[in-house]
């Protein structure tokens, strides 16, 4: 059985049943059947439109500084690189921010207060990790 999903005015044609046995490799292991499939556009979390509205009031204007900053780095494309790295992280603040508690840990965590545990107790093989990613730079 062959599913057509439109998306943006274009059909994409997918195998149903190939969809269906891999998404029962995803679960318990049980073959699971696709009933029904919607295709919606995913949201870009990098895009600096979603980035700037998930951000809350006090993180904009320094998130807007270090764009504008990016964006005028970004003509040369040795810059673009950069501007893509940026956005990432500032996608991964918006979502850190936007957890109960946030502020109070970074302020504990600044203040040489708060509860940690040693990355070395939690990734035992942290040192050869960091290693490694050092040596592909």
């Amino acid at each position: 059985m062959q599913l057509i999903v439109r998306l943006d005015g274009l059909d994409q044609c997918y195998n149903a049943d190939a969809l269906a046995g891999a998404a029962g490799r995803l679960g318990t292991g049980r073959r699971r059947k696709l009933s029904r499939v919607t295709a919606q556009p995913m949201e870009d979390p990098a895009d600096p439109l979603v980035i700037l509205r998930d951000l809350p009031e006090q993180e904009r204007k320094e998130f807007l500084r270090q764009y504008h900053r990016a964006v005028d780095g970004a003509h040369d494309p040795s810059g673009y690189r950069q501007l893509r790295r940026l956005l990432h992280v500032w996608s991964l603040t918006a979502i850190a921010v936007s957890q109960p508690g946030y502020y109070e840990e970074l302020t504990a965590a600044r203040a040489g207060t708060a509860t940690t545990v040693p990355v070395t107790d939690v990734i035992p093989d942290w040192t050869e990790r960091a290693t490694v990613a050092r040596n592909r730079r």
